[in-house]
């Protein structure tokens, strides 16, 4: 009886900042292990536009399942250790596992197309705080309250608008008691203030 040894996932360890894939030929699939990864592209004003985060046990390429170009950029928005998968060799656990987590990305992003289309600037960012208060990008302050490791400039490409603009609502949910802003992070200071501002009983 012959015995298939499956090759063992290759991991590679990437810098905060560091991109992980560019535009092009999609040749394998990619799971995060640890960290968070974002994927954005870039519009015609050269601005930089994010379509979703990638949190750990995540995939994305998934272009590779339907052998189409990729279209994105995919950066480690912190230190990120990344599995690169051969799609081929994928198990049946490995498949549904696959499966259910490019069905919650999917609906992720249902969610927040919903919100671009539909919601006030306010209710995407308070959305997209709270998206984040569970990510690799949050800390916890000595009394477990969330803090955010964001800048104005990347709330803006989260949310499809401009800093100056987010910076503006960001003292808005300030002010109304939800946050507490500081430079380069933001505090969590009422959640459930922060989701009646979103409008979503999940998000």
């Amino acid at each position: 009886m012959t015995r298939t040894i499956r090759r063992p996932d290759v991991a590679r360890a990437y810098g905060a900042g560091e991109i992980v894939l560019f535009p092009g030929k999609a040749d394998h699939l990619y799971r995060v292990r640890t960290g968070l990864v974002r994927l954005h592209t870039v519009d015609d004003d050269g601005a930089g536009v994010t379509l979703r985060y990638v949190k750990p046990g995540g995939y994305f390429g998934e272009e590779r399942l339907i052998d189409r170009p990729r279209r994105y950029f995919a950066e480690a928005v912190t230190n990120s250790d990344i599995e690169e998968l051969d799609a081929d060799d994928l198990d049946g656990e490995q498949q549904r596992d696959l499966t259910r987590r490019l069905a919650a990305a999917i609906d992720g992003m249902n969610r927040a197309m919903h919100r671009l289309a539909g919601k006030p600037l306010r209710a995407r960012i308070a959305a997209e705080l709270l998206e984040l208060s569970d990510s690799e990008l949050a800390l916890r302050s000595h009394d477990g309250t969330p803090v955010v490791r964001v800048t104005h400039d990347d709330l803006a490409a989260a949310v499809g608008s401009v800093r100056e603009t987010v910076t503006k609502v960001v003292g808005e949910l300030a002010r109304a008691g939800a946050i507490r802003a500081g430079y380069g992070k933001i505090t969590i200071q009422d959640a459930a203030k922060l989701r009646a501002e979103a409008g979503e009983e999940r998000v």
